[in-house]
């Protein structure tokens, strides 16, 4: 029997490298996302494709219809205000879909700190998510509950190009356990081709090691040839208002921050403990040098 999976967001940085590792492996995919243009690429490579709006539980619903598996995640974008009533339409849709199609397994992209009651800013609708998804009857899930993405700190090199530092609101000295996108694609693609496990399963992604913002920006610094590059705490208002000019929502920047103190207050961290399985190969050391080859194409 031909084994199938719907993955959402398919153009995305996690959804992209699922799909193309899935159909590698003779896989069905149902590749889901906004755009029909940019799932052209997976549709030439035998994708059957969807393109329709996530928050719409019935187009949902027919495509997960006739699937084993699905790859679930809450798509956002920084710059539109209400975040967390988008994320709650994206999430009860989702779950309105997997009841109405049968999916007998969902790979579930959560975050670390998912099961922190609430004050946890832009990931709180992912406890919500963890919720709607666990009440589903029969339903086998794995939530990869990931740390920091190594991508956000993209964010960085506009602030370094205007401003000559890195600038964030975590402590310098606080380990933080990131971890590159390819790395979590990877995590979910072995869950999926798994048959072994079922119930409802918590999987971190951690990344190889927790590293500090002080040693983030060391390496970025090496890697400019900015010796002198220097870390800037920034104070819970300067980081929202900063945030808000780069271009996010007033209500992302709040949310941000709220993440951010959470973090720095260790509510945000690893429940399980580091292991093998939650320990991913791309290091900061190697992941710096695609930042800093960004910085320099401008």
């Amino acid at each position: 029997m031909e084994k199938s999976i719907a993955v959402m967001n398919a153009t995305g940085r996690t959804g992209q490298r699922i799909a193309e590792a899935l159909l590698g492996a003779g896989w069905r995919v149902v590749a889901l996302g906004r755009s029909a243009a940019r799932l052209a690429a997976l549709q030439a490579r035998g994708a059957d494709v969807r393109a329709g709006d996530p928050a719409d539980a019935d187009w949902l619903a027919a495509a997960f219809e006739g699937v084993d598996t699905v790859y679930g995640l809450l798509p956002y974008d920084l710059t539109e205000p209400g975040y967390l009533d988008s994320q709650r339409r994206l999430g009860e849709a989702m779950a309105q879909a997997v009841r109405a199609a049968g999916v007998r397994r969902v790979v579930y992209l959560s975050s670390l700190g998912a099961e922190q009651p609430g004050g946890t800013g832009m990931i709180r609708p992912m406890q919500d998510q963890e919720g709607r998804l666990r009440a589903i009857p029969s339903l086998s899930l794995m939530c990869l509950r990931a740390g920091a993405f190594m991508e956000n700190l993209y964010g960085a090199l506009p602030v370094i190009r205007e401003a000559g530092v890195v600038a964030d609101g975590f402590p310098p000295d606080l380990p933080i356990p990131m971890v590159a996108t390819r790395d979590i694609a990877d995590a979910a693609v072995r869950a999926v081709l798994d048959g072994s496990w079922s119930g409802r399963l918590v999987q971190e992604v951690l990344g190889p090691r927790d590293i500090t913002m002080a040693e983030v920006t060391q390496l970025l610094g090496r890697h400019l040839d900015m010796p002198h590059l220097a870390y800037v705490q920034l104070p819970r208002d300067s980081l929202e208002r900063a945030l808000v000019e780069g271009g996010l929502a007033p209500d992302v920047a709040v949310l941000t921050g709220e993440l951010t103190q959470a973090i720095n207050d260790g509510r945000v961290r690893t429940t399980l403990g580091r292991s093998v399985a939650s320990t991913t190969p791309t290091g900061m050391e190697s992941f710096v040098r695609e930042l800093a080859e960004a910085y320099r194409a401008g």
